[in-house]
Parts: C-alpha cells; structure tokens; sequence
C-alpha cells in the first residue's frame, strides 16, 4: 500500500510540474502533497530536469493518455489502461510508462512480467490505432531516472503468456 500511494504521488508531480514555471515546482509540490517525503519532490525534479528525457515533458508529449482497445492476444477482450506519457510521430509512437520501483532492472528482459505484460497491450491497442507507424514502447524508472526501451518481441510475449480468457 505504501509503495502504491508513492507511486501515484509521484505520478501526480510528473503529470503537474512540467507545466508549471520551475521556479514554483517546491511550493507545487507542497500544496499538493503536504505530507509527501521530501525525496519525493527530489525524485521527481530529478527526472524532468533530465535533458535526455527532455522530449517525455515537452508540448509534443501528451500526458495520462486512456486507451482502449480488443485485443487479439486476450481473445478479442477490451482492455483500457492509461499511458503515461505519449510521443506521436510521422514514423512512430512512443509509450512510456512511470515506475517507481524500489528495485530497478538491470535489462528489459529482468523488468517483471506484469509491467512487460502491460506494456504488450498498450503496444497491441495503439498498433490498432496506428496501424501504418512503429510501436515503441518504455518504462522511465524514476529511482534511477532511466528510461529503458522495451524491446517489441519481450512485450509481445508477455501479453500473449496472458492469453485469452
């Protein structure tokens, strides 16, 4: 319970702060999450403040994204799920996912089945989607501030390990 309630404070900080003047991101911060850790805000500026993820909260990403989609892999189930942070392209699309796991995989084949799993079905509702672009997908770990790709067959696998109902 405690690590999901500091995953979704520091889900709320990553959705508000990018758009909000830097200099007022403590105080933000404060209002929202007056009992929050200090860490929190710490781990949360930290990655936004990252040029190399620069694009993640920029006005070309989109945030808290609904999907919904069936899915061939679950039997024609519909799935919905919310997309952290979407980059759309002419070429491609990009699905990012936060986590903010304690323990952070050193590879994407060690990320644990159920975010793998997740991430295969985002792939598979937006290939719907966007039949004609490439489907990536990513998962920033906010403890490390590493944004690893996710390879398309390994998420692919997993959503199909879930199979139909």
């Amino acid at each position: 319970a405690e690590a999901r309630a500091r995953g979704a404070a520091l889900h709320l900080l990553l959705e508000t702060l990018p758009a909000r003047p830097r200099a007022g991101w403590r105080a933000i911060a404060a209002r929202l999450l007056p009992d929050g850790p200090p860490d929190l805000f710490d781990e949360a500026a930290a990655v936004i403040d990252d040029p190399a993820l620069a694009a993640l909260f920029g006005p070309e990403a989109v945030a808290e994204v609904d999907i919904t989609a069936p899915l061939a892999a679950l039997g024609g189930r519909r799935v919905l799920g919310r997309i952290d942070r979407l980059l759309v392209a002419p070429d491609r699309i990009l699905a990012v996912d936060f986590k903010s796991n304690r323990v952070v995989p050193a590879a994407p084949e060690a990320t644990p089945e159920a975010i793998l799993r997740q991430m295969g079905a985002y792939a598979a509702g937006l290939a719907a989607i966007w039949p004609d672009r490439r489907i990536e997908t990513a998962v920033l770990w906010t403890r490390t501030g590493r944004l690893m790709a996710l390879p398309p067959a390994l998420t692919a696998a997993a959503l199909a390990r879930a199979g139909p109902p």
